[in-house]
C-alpha cells in the first residue's frame, strides 16, 4: 500500500487545468482550422472550396464560443436564394449557401450577433438574402454526412 502524498493531487489538478488551458489558448489559426475539420466530419456538403470562405469571415471570439458548444458550420447549396443562411438548433448546426453572395456576410452577421447574446433557438431559424427573418418558410433538413463504416 502506498502512502497518500498530498502533492500528487496538486499534480493531477494542475494536469487538468493545462489541458483546460490548452483548449482555450488554441491559436486563431488552430481554431479556423478546426471549425473547417469539424465541418469536413458533419457537413455533407463539405469542400475546403465552399466551407472556408464562411468559416473565415466569422471573428475567432465568435469561433470560440460555437466551439465551446460544438457547433457547426456547413455549407449546403440546398439552400435557396430566397433563404441562404439557416440555424438547425437542434443539431447546432448554422448552414449557408456558398453559391448565394450575401450569404458569407449574412452568416457572419448572424454567427456574431447569436454568439454576443449567447442565445440559440432550440429549433430551426432561416434569414432571407437582405438579413431578415423569413417566417413561414420550408428548408431542407439537415442531414448529417454518413460516417464511414469501420
Amino acid at each position: 500500500m502506498q502512502p497518500h502524498h498530498p502533492w500528487r493531487h496538486l499534480g493531477v489538478t494542475l494536469g487538468l487545468a493545462l489541458v483546460a488551458l490548452n483548449t482555450h489558448a488554441q491559436s486563431d489559426a488552430q481554431v479556423y482550422e478546426n471549425a473547417i475539420a469539424r465541418a469536413a466530419q458533419i457537413c455533407p456538403g463539405h469542400s475546403t472550396e465552399r466551407t472556408s470562405p464562411g468559416v473565415r469571415a466569422i471573428g475567432v471570439g465568435p469561433l470560440r464560443v460555437l466551439a465551446q458548444r460544438r457547433f457547426t458550420l456547413c455549407p449546403d447549396r440546398r439552400l435557396g436564394t430566397d433563404t441562404p443562411v439557416v440555424w438547425y438548433g437542434e443539431v447546432g448546426v448554422f448552414a449557408w449557401n456558398p453559391e448565394v453572395k450575401e450569404s458569407v456576410a449574412l452568416l457572419a452577421s448572424k454567427v456574431d450577433a447569436m454568439t454576443r447574446k449567447e442565445e440559440f433557438p432550440p429549433g430551426t431559424a432561416a434569414w432571407k438574402a437582405d438579413g431578415s427573418e423569413a417566417k413561414g418558410v420550408t428548408v431542407p433538413m439537415f442531414e448529417r454526412r454518413p460516417r464511414p463504416v469501420n
